[in-house]
């Protein structure tokens, strides 16, 4: 095509933003709490999603716009948009997405919720046998472990922690000081429940609760003897939480994260929430302490942390609005088989979680833990969480002995306290503990076993697209590969080797890594299919990921779709690129899935002239997953295996017209649904996979 030479493939206006992109997201998530195919309680699980997503938005994102437009930084992204352009545009988004949020928890699911005995009570729906019950607990189980903060000279605003609930009280009277400056703070501490259930004896349904707030609210005076509180206003700040640590400048990483942690909770302000009845010259008080601009004070029209509510489900035993247990499957090579070792040696296996069973992988440690002809464990560690059996595994294995070495990166964005505690629960047993590379975050996700068998080291490996987390295993989508092919073994312990000691890897023979590798082979992939296409041979790239940002790669499928390549994308969060714009991308489609489950598998496929090449990754289409992180990508070869990689979840998530949202080229989205022949990729999945 002419156009290829002559269209400006950097022009901005190619580009979406990429944080307006991520409030697209997060419209999708609260789409899901609209959707009446979803069971009632898990629609209001997915409001409660929206909020944890957009408190992380404004911790990370929007704190550091803020830092670069008060530093006057002129660093812009390939959309041409400067940090204050972008929090312009923000703004008005997120106070509609804020709007639509409330509305549809307000007017849909509380009613729907009430409808089905399970009632979240106003204090104008308490009866006298309630009051008298709220007014005991909050006596008993509030009263004694709050400390209201009367603001005067002695006593300075304090400083509330990130997120966390709190009050500002307006009073009347004096104290037995004669001190009264008419206002207070008064913090909920993070132990008390943020819902409370209602006993037996004073609900009228078996699922009645009261918000921690409306219980503070109702009796606040109580906290102030012989003086009246005139109003009582809950309000929440949180704050910038991103991480700084010097790394050229320290000796002991672990122990600059630590001293980084406590700030973590008094960073500066990002944002402020206040109940949507507060006064005016209250709300605005509160903005001049936190040193906020009006544009950053939110009103909320029911609880300030929606992210509380997402405890409920959990309380309410009605399985009938929840989705559907499942039991996670075993392949059968790996149920019949002796050992892990036995089954892998017969041949790679595949595990496509949550539809099948993590247990494997677990078993795979434990056998090898206990196995005397095991010399060696290496893993790496991004999430996994303290009380895990994979951590059980390990600590078993170095109590008795082998030599296990474990990667932890302590930089895993807010799990970073919890890696330390592992890291230190490791090194108590024997394990030698490394922190991966100064400047690169370890997000690989590997493990080797080396075993002696007869006159040689063996060694298994397990490569996968996502953390070696128990419990987010039941949650996220991911692909774990098991294998004791010689070359990719190989490749394994020489990446090891590069993390834990100094000099070069090498070249790998099948891994790609990044930041070396990755990138600059995943471009000349996209090339490949450019030959391909203009000589006539098949040639087509699918590649399903969490985000896609990075512009060489952007400018390459535009460059690919110019061509003739056929390129379907499933992406399920954020996307710079725009699809369908004549010239340029009308041979790209671009879809996102929300469902169930957290979308978490990458999948990157290219034709290749009809030899199709398969590769599963821990990385995404990021700059900072391609040039600032440690990641593997590796091939899957096994033609069965190819196969069922591509069917499960390119062919599969292609024909979704249930979950499915189309990204159209203004950067909005249309959500695909048909009540006729309904097809969900997930639901698909479960009814193929699980037992």
């Amino acid at each position: 095509m002419n156009t290829v030479n002559t269209v400006n493939l950097t022009n901005p206006d190619l580009y979406i933003n990429r944080e307006l992109s991520q409030l697209e997201f997060m419209r999708r998530v609260v789409a899901q709490a609209e959707d009446e195919s979803v069971p009632l309680l898990e629609r209001l699980r997915f409001v409660c999603i929206a909020s944890t997503v957009l408190d992380e938005f404004f911790e990370i994102r929007i704190a550091g716009l803020k830092q670069q437009e008060a530093y006057g930084s002129t660093q812009r992204g390939p959309d041409n948009l400067s940090a204050a352009d972008q929090l312009r545009l923000i703004g008005p988004v997120v106070e509609e997405l804020l709007s639509h949020q409330y509305a549809v928890l307000n007017d849909v699911l509380l009613p729907k919720l009430d409808m089905q005995g399970i009632r979240i009570l106003k204090r104008d729906d308490w009866n006298s046998k309630q009051q008298a019950w709220l007014k005991r607990y909050f006596s008993r189980e509030l009263a004694p472990i709050i400390s209201p903060v009367g603001l005067d000279p002695s006593h300075p605003f304090p400083e509330p922690l990130n997120k966390s609930l709190a009050f500002i009280v307006t009073l009347e009277g004096k104290d037995a000081f004669g001190r009264n400056s008419g206002k207070a703070i008064v913090q909920a501490p993070r132990s008390l429940p943020r819902i409370v259930r209602l006993d037996e004896a004073s609900a009228t349904s078996g699922n009645e609760f009261v918000l921690l707030s409306s219980i503070v609210d109702a009796h606040i005076s109580q906290l102030f003897p012989g003086m009246r509180a005139t109003g009582c206003y809950a309000f929440r700040v949180t704050r910038n939480s991103d991480l700084f640590v010097d790394e050229e400048e320290i000796d002991d990483l672990l122990r600059a994260l630590e001293g980084e942690l406590s700030s973590r909770r008094y960073g500066d302000a990002v944002r402020l929430e206040v109940s949507e009845h507060c006064p005016e010259e209250l709300t605005a008080f509160l903005a001049a302490q936190f040193n906020l601009d009006r544009d950053l004070v939110y009103r909320c029209e029911g609880p300030v942390n929606l992210m509380r509510l997402a405890a409920l489900p959990d309380l309410v035993d009605r399985p009938d609005l929840k989705y559907p247990g499942f039991t996670p499957s075993i392949p059968d090579r790996i149920r019949n088989a002796d050992a892990m070792f036995d089954a892998i040696r017969a041949g790679e296996i595949l595990l496509h979680h949550p539809f099948e069973s993590f247990a494997p992988f677990v078993d795979f440690l434990r056998q090898a833990a206990r196995d005397p002809k095991v010399l060696s464990i290496r893993q790496t560690l991004y999430r996994t969480g303290t009380d895990s059996a994979v951590v059980e595994a390990l600590v078993d294995a170095a109590t008795r002995g082998k030599e296990v070495l474990v990667v932890i990166e302590l930089r895993a964005r807010f799990d970073e306290e919890a890696n330390i505690e592992l890291a230190n629960k490791l090194q108590s047993v024997g394990a030698q503990v490394v922190y991966g590379v100064v400047g690169h975050k370890t997000h690989a996700k590997m493990c080797m076993v080396i075993r002696r068998e007869g006159k040689s080291l063996m060694r298994y490996v397990h490569l996968g697209t996502g953390n070696y987390h128990i419990r987010t295993t039941r949650l996220y989508t991911d692909y774990g590969l098991f294998s004791c092919d010689a070359e990719l073994g190989e490749d394994v312990q020489k990446v090891f080797a590069q993390l834990t000691a100094m000099g070069k890897a090498g070249k790998l023979k099948k891994i790609l890594q990044a930041p070396f590798t990755l990138h600059s082979r995943m471009i000349e992939l996209i090339h490949a299919e450019i030959k391909n296409a203009k000589a006539g041979k098949p040639a087509g790239i699918y590649a399903k990921m969490n985000s896609l940002v990075e512009p060489q790669v952007i400018q390459a499928l535009y460059e690919a779709s110019q061509a003739g390549v056929k390129i379907e994308l499933l992406v399920r969060g954020l996307c710079a690129l725009r699809p369908g714009i004549p010239g340029v991308s009308e041979n790209i489609r671009v879809r996102s899935i929300i469902g169930r489950f957290l979308e978490h598998t990458r999948v990157f496929c290219f034709d290749n002239g009809g030899n199709r090449l398969v590769y599963l990754s821990s990385a995404d289409w990021m700059g900072r997953n391609f040039f600032s992180r440690v990641e593997t990508c590796f091939p899957i070869e096994d033609k069965k295996l190819k196969d069922r990689v591509f069917r499960e979840t390119i062919e599969n998530y292609l024909n979704d017209n249930a979950q499915s949202w189309d990204l159209n080229a203004d950067g909005s989205y249309t959500q695909k649904k048909s009540k006729q022949n309904r097809r969900a990729a997930q639901e698909m999945l479960l009814a193929q996979l699980a037992d």
